[in-house]
């Protein structure tokens, strides 16, 4: 009886230990925001079907409970890149993402849970290496800025968003370009010098439309004199004499009228006082 007593009792020792082993195991708690997967170690390994949501969990102690944070992430990225003609540029990049909860088991698997550094930080650098090497350092900088930073966008979401990923990229900014400082600043100067051959060329599209617009006013003024030229008679001008002094005949102020002795007959107003 003794002997059963002692066995027992070595018993109950040995599973207490194992308790107490694997107790911190046993028990899991996912935070909001976060979602696991299990690895069964004798039973079938990694188990991609079942999804663990945030909260309390108990596990069996010889099973692994991997924890994914599937809140949107964000990586900031630096990296030297070069140009069409080999022009050395510096670039920061910010990209946002975000594990898809349902396929974290899919995403393990493939690339464990260092995946940013296996599969989103290499595909963004690589993309933005691929993109920027089209074009020429003057391009990316300046005259086809937006177009490249599209590009850039567009073709690392798609890489990225490929549903064996099981990632999703939800934004892509290109934080700053920068060149050498030399270069940089012939393109300033260069950029500088086209703006003003810009304004030139529209003082002188300006000054030219005013040159056009006397010229024309000036043609219209002419046609003008020539029709009141033309119409301008002798008979005409006498009528018009003959009219402007029987006006002044009637006016209240003394004057002296000689009818026929101005020029061609006209009145000759000699004096007048009021």
């Amino acid at each position: 009886m003794a002997k059963k007593a002692k066995s027992l009792l070595i018993l109950a020792g040995v599973i207490v230990v194992i308790l107490l082993m694997f107790g911190s195991a046993t028990f899991v708690t996912l935070q909001p925001g976060e979602k696991g997967v299990i690895f069964r170690k004798f039973s079938g390994g990694l188990d991609k079907k079942n999804i663990y949501s945030a909260g309390f969990h108990m596990i069996a102690p010889w099973n692994d409970m991997i924890i994914y944070d599937v809140r949107e992430q964000k990586v900031d990225e630096t990296m030297d890149v070069l140009d069409k003609k080999g022009l050395p540029i510096n670039v920061d990049v910010s990209v946002r993402f975000y594990p898809i909860y349902d396929k974290i088991g899919e995403l393990h698997e493939k690339f464990g849970v260092k995946y940013i550094d296996k599969l989103v930080i290499p595909e963004v650098r690589s993309t933005v290496r691929q993109v920027m090497g089209r074009y020429t350092a003057e391009e990316i900088y300046s005259t086809k800025r937006s177009e490249v930073e599209q590009k850039i966008i567009s073709e690392t979401e798609a890489v990225l968003n490929k549903p064996e990923n099981n990632i999703l990229m939800t934004t892509l900014l290109i934080r700053s370009i920068n060149l050498p400082a030399d270069y940089k600043k012939s393109i300033e100067n260069k950029e500088i010098q086209k703006q003003e051959a810009l304004a030139y060329q529209y003082k002188l599209e300006k000054e030219e439309a005013e040159a056009k617009r006397k010229v024309i006013a000036a043609e219209g003024e002419a046609k003008a004199n020539n029709i009141i030229n033309s119409s301008l008679t002798g008979n005409l001008l006498k009528m018009r004499g003959i009219e402007a002094t029987i006006k002044l005949s009637e006016s209240p102020n003394s004057k002296t009228v000689i009818i026929g002795s101005g020029k061609d007959g006209m009145p000759l107003i000699l004096g007048g006082d009021k």
